[in-house]
């Protein structure tokens, strides 16, 4: 049957449902998209505050990401680069570890820095190379365990795992036990060593924003609150109702998991962030590059400096300064933070003025061993179509892929 013309209402407008609803537009089918809040992007939402760009959250996109690279015209999206490396804060100052393949004036420098040994530099070289050249399909079929059981079967000293993948990765996975899927961890550490860390230019929302762009105004609708929900009908807490040809589910996980009756069990857990953002007259970093808490002790996880990425993250001659602390931390953290900033950075700290604190309950879905890069990416649900990053992999990535290959199976039922 073809789908030209037919109509598909799409509950949800973050990352996945705005690319299913793409993909069905390309496809000549009719999307229309229900987003309860003021704007689409979900989880990825960028506001302005006093001439600054605040990601709601630090983010970064992955230029290696395929699927989104197909989908997106990264070109427009004018992407700024991170270096290929890190600056690790340890109680004697910082120390550079970089990726020297890329990076090689700093080969002699990250091979001296005191993070890991030379045979922990040497691991991280041959898991690089040998990551490359496996395809994120073979990745999955992988054998699974928790990231941190993954390294130690890799050989990397504690000293490692402590004093370099806990924080990096802690960014990246909002959790420094490292309990995450080590299928995760491969996919991420393929796309780090393939391509770069990124921002766009006007701030990652950019990313969501493009999408829309791609499909008629009348196919979203925001401020539309669901109450009710079947295989060929919507209906909004004002009482109206939309017909169509088959409906998709793609809010968050929690959301979808409570639109099913009996299925509360299924509501996945979630990890937390705390971002907290602060102007500067000047950069404490001074370069594209994020800097990682190498400690044990302390509440920061990270320090970046969008503004030394992509300048227009700030007004001109001002810095805006990212710091993140892992889980929903309690309210008035931003003394001890600045104190710890002070600790780092020296007395330059007192000159920042805070700008906000974003505390986001939900920022990623617990990908734990054995969950996620598997099966097709979403799922079907009396009758109901239902995508996600949590059906795939906790990432840009996963969702695009996720709202993608639920088009294409609504499109071209098998």
């Amino acid at each position: 049957m073809s789908f030209k013309g037919k109509k598909v209402l799409i509950v949800g407008g973050g990352l996945a449902g705005l690319a299913c609803a793409v993909r069905l537009h390309e496809a000549g089918a009719v999307p229309l998209i229900f987003e309860e809040s003021d704007g689409v992007g979900g989880r990825v939402r960028t506001d302005q505050v006093d001439g600054f760009l605040l990601d709601r959250g630090f983010q970064v996109f992955l230029d290696a990401y395929p699927e989104a690279a197909n989908l997106l015209d990264t070109k427009s999206l004018d992407l700024r680069k991170f270096k290929a490396g890190a600056l690790i804060y340890q109680c004697s100052g910082m120390k550079r570890v970089m990726d020297v393949f890329r990076e090689p004036r700093y080969l002699v420098q990250s091979a001296l820095a005191p993070v890991g040994s030379m045979a922990d530099k040497l691991r991280v070289a041959w898991l690089k190379w040998r990551l490359t050249r496996q395809s994120i399909e073979e990745i999955a079929g992988h054998h699974d365990m928790t990231t941190e059981a993954y390294l130690k079967r890799a050989g990397f000293s504690p000293k490692m795992i402590d004093g370099f993948f806990r924080s990096f990765y802690g960014g990246i996975f909002l959790e420094r036990e490292l309990q995450t899927s080590s299928r995760m961890f491969e996919f991420t550490f393929k796309m780090f060593s393939q391509g770069s860390a990124t921002l766009p230019a006007k701030g990652m929302e950019e990313i969501p924003r493009q999408l829309a762009s791609r499909l008629p105004p009348e196919a979203i609708r925001l401020g539309a609150r669901v109450t009710k929900i079947l295989p060929d009908i919507i209906t909004l807490d004002s009482g109206e109702q939309f017909h169509g040809d088959a409906v998709v589910i793609a809010t968050d996980a929690s959301t979808a998991a409570r639109w099913f009756a009996g299925k509360e069990s299924t509501e996945p857990t979630w990890r937390s962030v705390t971002c907290l953002y602060f102007a500067a007259p000047r950069s404490p970093l001074g370069e594209s590059i994020i800097a990682l808490n190498g400690t044990s002790s302390g509440l920061i996880n990270n320090v970046c400096v969008p503004s030394d990425v992509a300048p227009e993250y700030a007004p001109p001659g001002q810095a805006l300064i990212s710091v993140s602390v892992l889980g929903a931390a309690r309210a008035c953290v931003e003394s001890q933070v600045l104190a710890e900033l002070e600790a780092w950075f020296g007395s330059a700290v007192r000159e920042w003025r805070h700008l906000r604190t974003c505390r986001i309950e939900r920022a990623l879905p617990t990908q734990a061993p054995g969950n996620g890069f598997a099966g097709s990416g979403f799922r079907v649900e009396g009758g109901v179509h239902v995508c996600g990053d949590h059906l795939w992999s906790a990432s840009i990535e996963g969702a695009i892929i996720s709202g993608v290959r639920t088009a294409d199976a609504i499109v071209k039922p098998s």
